[in-house]
């Protein structure tokens, strides 16, 4: 299953714009050419696959810890406070599973447009809101909680870093071998 066109292209111009380094120009000379026409290096981050794996086995666990302790927590809440959890569950929920599946396309298959979403749900939605679980005093933070959710942040931020190493070394491989071609 790819991605739908239109989100594919405004990915790739995303990351075309964000990781092309504009200041630095590639060489080319002719005896290079041959060797760098025939690399077939594995861009795949070893890291960033190990770190998914992982998280792909953590979720569940967090998720039911979450449910737990949201059933446990639920009726000292303000209201305004149990539609904000609810909401948040459902959410990370939907986007951990886009989130991953992005991720392991993206790093599996060098994908640049789907490590880039991958690498932006992670940064723009993912990190914020557990963040917000984690320092909200306010939601009654439980002792299990404090500790799925600094498990989980701890994934998502070096989820976030090796996945941008992931997508710059992608995408600049990508600009090389465009060049390559252009001279062929």
């Amino acid at each position: 299953m790819d991605l739908p066109e239109a989100v594919r292209r405004r990915l790739e111009d995303f990351s075309r714009n964000v990781l092309f380094d504009q200041s630095r120009t590639v060489s080319h000379t002719k005896e290079n050419e041959p060797f760098l026409s025939h690399d077939k290096r594995v861009l795949s981050s070893l890291h960033l696959q190990m770190s998914l794996y992982f998280n792909m086995w953590f979720f569940p666990l967090w998720w039911i810890s979450e449910i737990v302790m949201l059933q446990l927590k639920y009726p000292a809440l303000p209201d305004y406070y149990k539609f904000i959890l609810v909401t948040i569950l459902i959410v990370m929920t939907l986007i951990e599973g886009i989130r991953l599946y992005l991720g392991y396309t993206g790093n599996l298959q060098e994908k640049v447009p789907e490590l880039a979403g991958f690498w932006l749900l992670s940064i723009i939605l993912q990190f914020p809101l557990i963040l917000f679980q984690l320092f909200n005093e306010a939601i009654l933070i439980q002792p299990l909680e404090r500790g799925v959710h600094i498990v989980l942040a701890i994934f998502i931020l070096s989820q976030a870093l090796s996945g941008f190493v992931a997508l710059r070394t992608m995408v600049r491989h990508t600009e090389s071998q465009f060049h390559i071609q252009q001279f062929d």
